[in-house]
């Protein structure tokens, strides 16, 4: 029996669809069943901030009815489940990309991949064999999230399924041109001029994460529940402001958080040399000396705490991290303002008000 609480729900939807892949690859041998628990294991924990980004566009969409039509559809429920296994995806390909240890306190996909070529004695690069794997990995949670969504898309009304298909689509295509940006700004940073550094960043931030982490899910949910174009923009619009400011906490996270809370060592971002918009505010700051022994010891992965330290000082004493602080609480400002009780009424408004809070005003 299906839980009454959305949010369990969708971790029991996940839970048969991965019952089901074991048993749909059980007869193709043990090393097609490790991939498979792979994926399981790296959609397994989180937050869960897609999933309910997803069923609140949808409540905020339906309205009154939501509370009439008694448990979520099946078709949202799915929805939000198969956004986690795209997320997972997406985490697995970047620690992949940007050389990551660890994911939520555990080792990365492709470093418990290398593990597993050791424990069992294969021949070969074990660290080769583990970053292909996880290329592999990566792949086959993309193609498992659109199994489970199209799935789901099947109990919804057919004009429904077809908006949000396209949406789907949509994030599906911007988050992997943004982490190709992402890349390439790390790649291009030095020929680019100074001061588009911190636009260049934003707009990473914006293709990367912001749309695909909140607005993209807001969306997906109201495309659910036959949302009007009105309260779609009002989603969409409140969603991609709360995704820069979720955003850009992760990325003081990612140079100032504590390791036990995030998961990931302190400083990660720097050994990782992320072209953020902290880093982008930092070097406007700096004169060209300070600003050429920070850029050369920035992506440096053997930086150690005394190193991290330094780096931290140099950003504090920038005024970066006030001045993100405060482009933070712009985004959350602007977020606030698009939201209109005639368009979504007071209960939408509420949770929406509670999630962006937990996005933004958070140590992990």
């Amino acid at each position: 029996m299906r839980s009454t609480d959305p949010i369990e729900a969708v971790s029991q939807r996940l839970d048969q669809f991965f019952s089901a892949q074991v048993e749909n690859t059980a007869r193709l041998g043990e090393e097609a069943a490790l991939l498979v628990r792979a994926g399981a294991d790296a959609v397994a924990g989180g937050k869960r901030l897609r999933a309910r980004f997803c069923l609140a566009g949808w409540r905020a969409a339906a309205g009154s009815a939501a509370s009439q039509v008694g448990p979520v559809p099946d078709a949202v429920i799915a929805a939000a489940g198969a956004l986690e296994i795209f997320h997972a995806a997406a985490l697995v390909h970047d620690d992949l990309i940007d050389n990551s240890d660890t994911r939520r306190g555990r080792p990365a996909a492709h470093r418990a991949l290398e593990t597993l070529h050791g424990q069992a004695g294969w021949h070969g690069d074990a660290d080769a064999f583990g970053r292909a794997g996880a290329v592999l990995l990566g792949d086959l949670l993309v193609a498992w999230s659109d199994d489970l969504f199209e799935d789901g898309l099947q109990q919804a009304p057919a004009p429904h399924a077809i908006a949000a298909r396209a949406e789907y689509g949509r994030m599906r295509r911007e988050v992997t041109i943004g982490q190709f940006l992402d890349i390439a700004e790390e790649s291009s940073f030095t020929v680019a001029p100074d001061q588009e550094h911190a636009a260049r960043a934003l707009r990473v931030a914006s293709l990367k994460s912001a749309r695909y982490s909140v607005q993209q899910p807001l969306v997906i949910g109201a495309a659910l529940a036959g949302a009007a174009p009105a309260p779609q923009a009002a989603l969409a619009a409140f969603g991609h402001a709360v995704g820069m400011a979720f955003q850009l906490r992760d990325d003081v996270l990612g140079v100032f958080g504590d390791a036990v809370v995030t998961g990931k060592p302190s400083g990660d971002d720097l050994r990782e040399g992320k072209r953020t918009v902290l880093v982008a505010y930092a070097r406007e700051a700096m004169d060209a000396d300070v600003r050429a022994a920070f850029d050369a010891r920035l992506g440096d992965p053997h930086l150690d705490a005394d190193e991290i330290g330094a780096l931290q000082q140099l950003i504090r004493e920038s005024g970066a991290l006030e001045r993100t602080e405060a482009l933070i609480a712009e985004y959350a400002t602007a977020a606030e303002a698009v939201l209109q009780e005639d368009l979504l009424g007071a209960e939408a408004l509420s949770e929406l008000r509670e999630l962006a809070r937990a996005a933004t005003v958070r140590s992990s």
